[in-house]
């Protein structure tokens, strides 16, 4: 990272009589090709000279930062990114553990396939759900306090599913370490794209933070199997818990004191509540139909509920909350809704594939979860080119093609595995299915995130990060249980297993599809070649920041 500081933004200094009218705009000085810095993370770059004595800690405050920015060296520029990534690999690595793993975990803890998808669903569910909010409340409270927090919740979390025997209690835990997760991807996302201005230093941090996920995943299911085949799995959770404590400790040492970006922001808690209600209930419905079925009163209620839901936070959002957790206007922009659409379908298809290539070598082929893994590093070598490739792609290619050429790959690989015929063919389909598989989650999960990153204002670079997290998470999460209804209902009760598992697999060749046309058709956006905040970002955060200032000092707009 570039250790330039120059640029900020500053009313005029010669006011300094303590009359500065709050209505006149500020003066914007732009250095398009400031990286930006990372102990400069929330920091609006406002100061407003004479202002009432309520404003004069928080000058105090972002003085001290702008300082702290001169004297911090290279080296601990890129410590502090590179924990920042490496918290999100951690995280990736309990989330894809439970994947990779569940099926084994399941029969440990004495319960059949059908039950045992829920050690692999419940984590995303609880992280898909409570991703959303994590980026607005980052931004009042503090990027690096939530993702320090998230850090050591999912630890500790991960220290008691060590402890547990029963398969509820295990799940449960899951569960709730997925709040971890979610509050350490967005903020960790928002930490990069708001001290990384539009540009190739911002690309380049992104494509490394995406790279992660990948080797997170392959490092999950690897330890894991290893402590399966030569310890007990309790060993791999007291390992995480171990990890998430040095990350904590290293990033608070590390990262400077922080001023939130809007740290005078309020939280619409209201429309927080709905909106994880709403993907909490419709996921577990889904979720819990495969082993309950849809006879069951309490998987239609919780469906119902959560339509219902949905429509009453729609509302909140439009016409009530002052301050809404998830500004319906970001979908404004073009094709932007469409993109959502289409990536979320995409990783629903990768959470289709992933689960039932694990069932498919571990139950058919009898494979350990262990040699599992190791028949999946093809798939992280592939990963990495992948991300390297997004990043290089972005300011040549428009983004339709980039998610295009991602659904293409995850059409393909689940097509391979859905026609697999024949005991043992590894080379023939199933380790291409890993190389075209390798190149979906990145190419899609980087594109869409630069993309949104650079589509919204600074003040809701969390938000933005947080939606595209909660298509990667929940879309994993929600495709296991549309495909495992489909499973259960055409494995004829249980006695042709392969039947379902094709089954599921043609699910996510239809939905890949279904995506690709829609790209195709209908998502139009540009290719990113910004370099830089725009002005109207810089001077919107100085309107809020003297906003937020009027209303704490007493003060009104003329």
């Amino acid at each position: 990272m570039s250790s330039d500081h120059g640029g900020g933004i500053a009313l005029d200094p010669k006011r300094n009589n303590g009359s500065v009218p709050l209505s006149e705009r500020p003066t914007a000085s732009i250095n398009p090709t400031r990286p930006g810095n990372l102990d400069a993370i929330g920091r609006t770059g406002s100061r407003v000279s004479g202002a009432a004595s309520a404003n004069v800690s928080g000058s105090a405050d972002q003085a001290e930062q702008h300082a702290s920015m001169g004297t911090m060296s290279s080296l601990r520029r890129n410590l502090i990114a590179a924990m920042i990534v490496f918290s999100n690999l951690v995280q990736m690595t309990i989330g894809f553990a439970g994947v990779g793993g569940g099926f084994q975990l399941g029969k440990i803890l004495g319960v059949d396939i059908s039950t045992s998808t829920w050690i692999a669903a419940s984590y995303g569910l609880t992280q898909g759900a409570f991703v959303l909010i994590a980026g607005p409340i980052g931004a009042v409270y503090g990027h690096k306090r939530l993702l320090i927090y998230g850090t050591l919740w999912l630890g500790v979390c991960n220290l008691v599913c060590g402890f547990c025997n029963n398969f509820i209690a295990f799940v449960v835990m899951r569960a709730l370490s997925g709040l971890g997760g979610a509050f350490i991807m967005p903020n960790a996302v928002a930490m990069i794209t708001i001290a990384n201005p539009p540009g190739p230093t911002r690309n380049i941090y992104l494509a490394l933070f995406g790279s992660s996920a990948p080797v997170g995943g392959w490092l999950g299911a690897l330890l894991l199997g290893l402590f399966l085949d030569y310890a007990e799995y309790k060993w791999f959770f007291l390992t995480v818990f171990m990890i998430c404590v040095v990350v904590a400790a290293v990033l608070s040492l590390l990262v400077p004191r922080e001023v939130p970006v809007n740290r005078h922001g309020k939280i619409d808690w209201t429309g927080a509540a709905l909106i994880v209600s709403v993907l909490i209930l419709f996921n577990f419905s889904w979720n819990q139909a495969p082993s309950s079925g849809w006879s069951n009163p309490a998987v239609i209620a919780c469906l119902i509920a959560s339509v219902v839901l949905l429509g009453a936070f729609l509302i909140w959002e439009q016409y009530i909350a002052s301050h809404p957790i998830m500004p319906l206007t970001i979908f404004k922009a073009p094709s932007f809704g469409v993109l959502v659409l289409v990536v979320l379908v995409n990783f629903m298809a990768v959470g289709v594939f992933c689960w039932y290539q694990v069932l498919w070598m571990q139950e058919i082929w009898k494979w350990s979860l262990l040699h599992f893994a190791l028949s999946w590093t093809p798939f992280v070598v592939c990963a990495i080119a992948a991300t390297s490739l997004a990043a290089w792609l972005v300011p040549r290619l428009d983004a339709q093609w980039i998610l295009a050429i991602g659904t293409m790959s995850i059409l393909a690989a689940c097509l391979l595995m859905a026609t697999l015929s024949g005991p043992h063919i590894y080379w023939p389909q199933v380790f291409p299915s890993v190389i075209f598989f390798a190149f979906c989650p990145d190419l899609v999960y980087t594109a869409a995130q630069i993309i949104a990153s650079g589509s919204v204002s600074r003040l809701h670079q969390g938000t933005a990060a947080s939606l595209i997290s909660v298509l990667n998470l929940y879309g994993n999460s929600l495709g296991l249980g549309f495909a495992g209804t489909i499973e259960v209902q055409t494995n004829k009760q249980g006695r042709d297993r392969i039947l379902g598992f094709r089954a599921a697999l043609y699910f996510a060749v239809a939905i890949s599809s279904l995506a690709l046309l829609v790209d195709i058709l209908f998502i139009r956006c540009v290719k990113d070649k910004k370099r830089g905040w725009e002005e109207s970002d810089i001077t919107s955060l100085a309107d809020e920041e003297l906003e937020a200032r009027a209303t704490t000092s007493g003060m009104s707009r003329a």
